[in-house]
């Protein structure tokens, strides 16, 4: 655990928080007195996404990948 005062907290401020977002706490003092504390907020836990979700909610046409494939060309060749 780390104390700091108010200026120094104030003055550091991004530094602490990466500090505690990491695990770390803080705690602020004024006038050598400890007054707050810095920590992280408990992260929720993610779950792992199921995969396939979104399986036949949409399609693609079957020639997608050539698709405006000149428009595509003429854009890249284009002279300034």
């Amino acid at each position: 655990m780390q104390t700091v005062n108010i200026h120094e907290a104030k003055t550091q401020f991004s530094r602490f928080v990466d500090q505690a977002e990491a695990g770390e706490e803080i705690v602020i003092a004024r006038a050598g007195k400890p007054v707050a504390r810095l920590v992280a907020l408990a992260s929720k836990e993610r779950t792992p996404r199921t995969l396939g979700l979104g399986k036949e909610s949409f399609t693609f046409p079957e020639q997608f990948d050539r698709m405006n494939a000149g428009e595509i060309v003429d854009m890249f060749e284009q002279k300034a």
